[in-house]
């Protein structure tokens, strides 16, 4: 007589349990959360090393703006949209900045503003970082506006002097200078965008504390590592660096 093999129970047969599929399921979840944790990381590294690179070739722009014509680029205006990027120029309405005998004309211009957004389109670069934002862009007057017709006839070939002195200042989140005297300021204003301005021209809110310190129109500028409150890449025009170009093309001293 063969002996038989005692029948397999319900259960064994039928796979995994009700609980079993709940642990697994629980399990490939958790692991999924952290690949896309690790993948979202990885994101915001490239991104943020693309928009430093993304200021450092906006700083080489001004400079090589300005050993060609003597000065900084004026800001563009920042609420207009596809017809913008242009510096702000205006008919010089006073002598600012400009001692007698080279007093203004009807035809001699100035900046309009000393805060605005990049002028991409007058640079020849890219309108907005990584994240569609364009850049915010301080310069001081003193660094932008065009000569005047005077300041021409008289030879002079550069906006400002050797010992001209920037007015921004850049500090940490403790109020601590980490730059003085600086003429020109760029802003990023980082995967948020809190502050930054669209290529439509218009703002996006929401900026506050430190990021807030960047989109106002003072003199102070933050710059720090950034923290759940703070996602803003800032750097400037050293003022040594800038000058010191402009003596090897001949337009200072």
């Amino acid at each position: 007589m063969i002996a038989q093999t005692p029948p397999t129970s319900r259960s064994a047969e039928s796979g995994f349990t009700l609980v079993e599929l709940t642990v697994v399921l629980v399990i490939v979840a958790l692991l999924s959360s952290g690949l896309m944790l690790g993948l979202s990381g990885q994101r915001d590294q490239i991104q943020n090393k693309e928009a430093q690179q993304q200021l450092e070739i906006v700083r080489d722009a001004l400079l090589g703006f300005a050993m060609a014509n003597g000065r900084l680029p004026c800001p563009a205006d920042p609420t207009l949209g596809a017809g913008g990027g242009g510096e702000d120029i205006q008919l010089c309405a006073a002598a600012r900045g400009h001692a007698a005998p080279y007093t203004c004309i009807a035809t001699d211009q100035q900046c309009a503003r000393e805060h605005g957004v990049l002028p991409w389109r007058t640079l020849g670069i890219q309108e907005t970082d990584v994240w569609s934002n364009r850049f915010t862009y301080f310069v001081g007057y003193e660094f932008a506006d065009p000569l005047i017709k005077g300041e021409v006839d008289a030879g002079r070939r550069s906006r400002f002097t050797l010992d001209t002195n920037g007015r921004a200042n850049i500090q940490d989140s403790a109020g601590n200078n980490l730059a003085a005297a600086i003429p020109a300021v760029i802003v990023s204003h980082g995967p948020r965008g809190a502050g930054a301005y669209l290529s439509t021209g218009t703002q996006i809110p929401g900026a506050a504390g430190d990021e807030a310190e960047n989109v106002d129109t003072d003199l102070i500028f933050i710059a720090h590592t950034p923290t759940e409150n703070f996602d803003d890449l800032v750097t400037w025009i050293i003022p040594t660096v800038l000058k010191s170009r402009m003596v090897s093309v001949g337009k200072l001293p």
